[in-house]
């Protein structure tokens, strides 16, 4: 069945029009993808729409290009999704682009089997986000929260009414989508270099600019300590805000 399945894929390619020697490429595929029909569908039509030949080679020959797990996402059937690696052959690659323009996709989808397209390049690609999460200890990070920030900021309410008005809270905060940047580098960000000191990490403050207020003088530990406790916080729902404002 497999030499069947290469001999049909190659006497299309050898039946196509004659092509130039420079417009040729080595494909691999999957048996099943072979045994499916699909590629006896579109290769002759990509040939034929480039006067390119594509010699189609068994699963785990060397191949210019191949249908597999890695590279481009192609179209979905047989309850997977297949992706093309096209490599670095030119015409491999302007095959890719077949693939994704509105002929090749068409091209995908007319493929029938008793009168079911069992493929399409309607491809939902899943995307997996990992959420990070800080090992310090957050009853802690309240703390030094509390003590270094908090003259500026509202970090709770333990400490709402002692803060700057015009300083956002922690909770507004986290409603930034890059909210763990700005805590994590909070101390390169305008206001903190002139009063922050991180240990390691931070330089001395130069003797001729000391800190216009008492120092704000931390270690990694805290700074973990906090994201620790700002992970935990709800973001602050900004349209309840605003209709309070309004009433």
């Amino acid at each position: 069945m497999r030499q069947a399945g290469y001999a049909a894929a190659l006497i299309l390619a050898l039946g196509a029009p004659a092509f130039a020697q420079d417009k040729q490429f080595t494909l691999s595929a999957p048996d099943a993808l072979i045994e499916s029909g699909l590629l006896k569908h579109i290769l002759p039509r990509f040939s034929l729409k480039t006067q390119t030949r594509i010699t189609l080679v068994a699963p785990d020959a060397p191949a210019d290009a191949r249908f597999g797990t890695d590279g481009l996402v192609a179209f979905e059937g047989l309850e997977q999704v297949w992706k093309y690696d096209a490599g670095n052959d030119a015409d491999a690659q302007r095959f890719a682009e077949w693939l994704r323009s509105d002929v090749g996709r068409n091209t995908i989808d007319g493929y029938e089997v008793d009168g079911v397209a069992p493929f399409t390049s309607e491809v939902e690609v899943k995307k997996v986000v990992v959420a990070v999460t800080y090992d310090g200890d957050a009853a802690l990070g309240e703390k030094v929260s509390l003590s270094y920030c908090g003259r500026c900021h509202v970090v709770s309410d333990k400490n709402r009414m002692n803060s700057i008005g015009s300083t956002p809270s922690f909770a507004v905060l986290r409603t930034l989508s890059d909210w763990e940047n700005r805590f994590q580098a909070f101390y390169v960000l305008n206001p903190h270099p002139a009063f922050t000191q991180i240990t390691d990490v931070t330089d001395p403050f130069d003797p001729s600019r000391p800190s216009p207020i008492h120092a704000l003088e931390m270690t990694l530990g805290d700074l973990e300590n906090i994201m620790a406790f700002v992970q935990g916080i709800p973001p602050a729902d900004l349209g309840r805000s605003m209709r309070a404002l309004s009433e």
